[in-house]
């Protein structure tokens, strides 16, 4: 994967790997990650606190303050009085610190947004088509992104520091499953997208997979404090998975981890299917077109579904079963206690299907295991677009969440 830094260490200290710079200005900047994730993680700090919980001094938070407050990455709070000495003053972060572009290319359609610092919607652009091409997405990009810089003053153009992809991986193997000339989709074997974007851009491109960006969204922007293992499914056009070991994400070897639509899951029969076939809102798709309704609105940001109850109700219960018995087998595997459910489904949908889940659960043999909790997600259909947001802003100013866990 290609970054556009001009070194081996680019302003955070890191390598290209992740590792810490071992000279001073390295230290310095992990010091400095440690303080971002930190206000992140626990909102308004001051130094006395920040010092306490990272172990740093209070001189080293001092000047780690002052010089990221100069960088514009941190505000000043209103003083707190009342105590002995002089009084306190928090520091959060702030919202213009910096910006972030993520981009969403789905079988259906493809979404950029821009974020601010604390993860805000700036703006977005959306379009939808039958299936994704490489020039499709390139003409969509180089269109969207002036649209959306245009909402930033000319100072703060200058502080968008990066864009995340995400992406399903392999496309040309989906040709058939989205109904596309197989010679369109053969075509993204031979296009580097990361790099005509960063082309485009003029900005560090970072690419990950689809549901494993959304699981990363729900780990750096969802509402699960103190939550640091969980397998996380996200029902897109597919559904695919995610999984969160110890704080941090975990994409396996070739970043395609928790492939969880590849699981091998019984249907209502007895038949064995791979998750894939019966919770993909491709399969919910089909049925509504098998009832002779249209199904073209789903692909249209999700308020409201004008789906026929029977056949939501129908496809709700296969896919729920498919999930339960698809959380039966990772349980084996890894031993987790929360899974987290979500999609682009209108929530009352996803809650429906999280319910479900929740009755199967509670019918399937877990004998030896302990079933896990089985919860909606918090960051809802656009976790996919978030997720490949929080990709630069934790690749340039945040620590791997199991760094704060360590207490490092």
């Amino acid at each position: 994967m290609t970054d556009s830094v001009d070194s081996a260490f680019d302003r955070t200290g890191l390598d290209l790997f992740g590792h810490r710079g071992s000279n001073q200005s390295g230290m310095r900047a992990h010091n400095e990650r440690l303080v971002l994730s930190l206000v992140r993680q626990k909102g308004a700090l001051a130094k006395a606190e920040l010092a306490k919980i990272s172990g740093l001094s209070a001189q080293t938070v001092s000047v780690i303050m002052r010089e990221l407050e100069r960088d514009g990455l941190l505000v000043r709070g209103e003083p707190l009085r009342g105590r002995i000495g002089q009084p306190s003053v928090p520091m959060s972060l702030a919202l213009d610190g910096a910006y972030f572009f993520g981009l969403k290319i789905g079988r259906r359609s493809i979404d950029l947004i821009l974020i601010d610092f604390l993860g805000n919607l700036i703006s977005i652009c959306r379009q939808t088509y039958l299936y994704p091409t490489p020039s499709a997405v390139i003409d969509f990009v180089s269109t969207a992104i002036p649209k959306l810089r245009a909402h930033l003053s000319p100072q703060s153009q200058n502080r968008i520091s990066g864009m995340g992809v995400a992406m399903p991986f392999h496309l040309w193997n989906w040709a058939l499953l989205v109904g596309a000339p197989d010679d369109d989709m053969q075509s993204w074997r031979h296009r580097n997208i990361q790099a005509e974007i960063a082309q485009i851009s003029g900005l560090p491109v970072y690419i990950q997979n689809d549901a494993t960006a959304a699981c990363g969204a729900e780990l750096v922007f969802g509402n699960h404090e103190g939550l640091n293992d969980f397998l996380y499914f996200f029902l897109g056009h597919f559904i695919g998975g995610g999984l969160v070991l110890n704080g941090q994400l975990y994409s396996g070897r070739t970043g395609n981890a928790a492939a969880l639509g590849s699981m091998p899951v019984p249907d209502h029969k007895g038949k064995m299917c791979q998750l894939i076939h019966v919770a993909s809102l491709a399969t919910l798709e089909s049925e509504v077109i098998k009832a002779g309704e249209d199904a073209q609105h789903m692909w249209s940001r999700p308020i409201n579904w004008t789906i026929a109850d029977d056949v939501f109700e129908r496809w709700v219960d296969d896919a729920a079963y498919g999930i339960a018995y698809a959380t039966l087998s990772a349980s084996a595997v890894i031993d987790f206690g929360t899974v987290l459910i979500d999609g682009w489904l209108p929530n009352d949908r996803r809650d429906m299907l999280v319910e479900r889940v929740q009755h199967f659960i509670k019918k399937i043999d877990f004998l030896g295991l302990e079933a896990p909790q089985v919860k909606a997600g918090s960051v809802g259909l656009d976790a996919r677009t978030l997720g490949a947001a929080s990709i630069p802003l934790s690749q340039r100013y945040l620590l791997d969440p199991s760094s704060l866990l360590l207490g490092v």
